[in-house]
């Protein structure tokens, strides 16, 4: 505990402290609790006996850390925020192996309170006075009780209002994450309705598709997707209502909302993509290039970092993009109308 700043008020019981560490006053750290090096527990904050504690962490005033938290490096707990050891949702507790778990560069706001055995994603920022009774994702905005996802931190949103985003536009549709593309469709309108059509295999959509789903009926506050395919590559429309799409290839992020058949998003391998703000009666239609596999999903999101980080900058979509073959015949009925 050499070099580690105990406040005379304190009480620390723990001989497992870091360098450069502060325990300021009124404080209580309980014996088996580690706390790494440059961490600052503030006045009055509470932590538990079996807490795991990594580097540079800050934990504000009054807050209290209960039985089985463990919180990464550079992790950042606000004022009065709880760690309950209260059973979470499903009435699991934690002599059940189960820890509550806080990754790196995630925030937690004042007054928040997270629930046992929930894990709080890398980068994640849980807002003042949120209640988390499940597991946030990485980088995702919580708000309110129970908290629910607003949004993804450092990510800038794409102006699908823009009008150089125009059919086969290639200057206009890259949104700044690698490989993703927004395309807006023609659209033709008459007394008898309107219409948006295109041909497949294209510039908009690089490959034949093998599969299609539609995504309905997702609650407002429901998140869909959060994963990555390792070869497999996307184009999603929202066909009706709305809803936003977060896409990050592991250094950029952006928001872009689908709000109109007339556009689409072509999203490639080693991408993770988040779906979220679904509105009323929304739909949304997603083209595949490969049938189901379990195996091509990447839903852990340091997995995905490794991934991305090993993958050639700009080389992945060509080098993973299917073979184009002919247009499925589904796609052929616009002729005719």
């Amino acid at each position: 505990m050499s070099d580690a700043f105990i406040h005379r008020q304190a009480l620390c019981e723990s001989d497992d402290i870091g360098e450069n560490t502060r325990i300021l006053a009124f404080a209580h750290v309980l014996a088996g609790a580690r706390i790494g090096a440059g961490c600052e527990v503030g006045d009055g904050a509470f932590v538990d006996r079996d807490n795991s504690i990594g580097d540079r962490v800050k934990i504000g005033s009054g807050a209290r850390l209960s039985s089985g938290v463990k919180l990464c490096d550079d992790v950042i707990v606000g004022t009065n925020a709880t760690f309950s050891s209260e059973p979470n949702q499903c009435g699991a507790y934690l002599d059940d192996g189960q820890r509550t778990v806080v990754n790196a560069g995630a925030s937690i706001g004042a007054n928040a309170t997270i629930l046992t055995g929930v894990e709080i994603g890398r980068g994640a920022n849980v807002s003042a006075g949120a209640v988390v009774t499940r597991s946030v994702p990485p980088n995702a905005i919580v708000v309110g009780n129970p908290a629910y996802i607003v949004g993804y931190s450092e990510t800038r949103a794409a102006d699908t209002s823009d009008q150089r985003i125009l059919p086969s536009s290639p200057a206009a549709v890259d949104l700044g994450v690698r490989g993703v593309r927004l395309e807006r469709f023609a659209e033709y309108s008459d007394l008898r309705g309107s219409l948006t059509a295109g041909d497949l295999p294209d510039d908009a959509v690089p490959f034949a598709p093998r599969r299609w789903f539609l995504v309905y009926d997702v609650p407002n506050q429901e998140v869909r997707g959060e994963h990555a395919h390792r070869v497999c590559h996307q184009f999603l429309v929202c066909v009706s209502g709305s809803m936003t799409v977060a896409v990050d290839d592991g250094t950029r992020r952006t928001e872009v909302t689908l709000d109109s058949p007339t556009l689409g998003l072509y999203v490639p391998p080693l991408v993770w993509a988040s779906q979220f703000h679904y509105g009323p009666d929304s739909v949304l239609l997603v083209l595949a290039s490969h049938p189901y596999d379990a195996g091509d999903y990447i839903r852990d999101y340091e997995i995905f970092l490794a991934a991305a980080t090993k993958a050639e900058s700009g080389d992945v979509t060509q080098k993973d993009a299917p073979k184009q073959a002919s247009a499925a015949p589904m796609f052929e009925a616009h002729r005719a109308l």
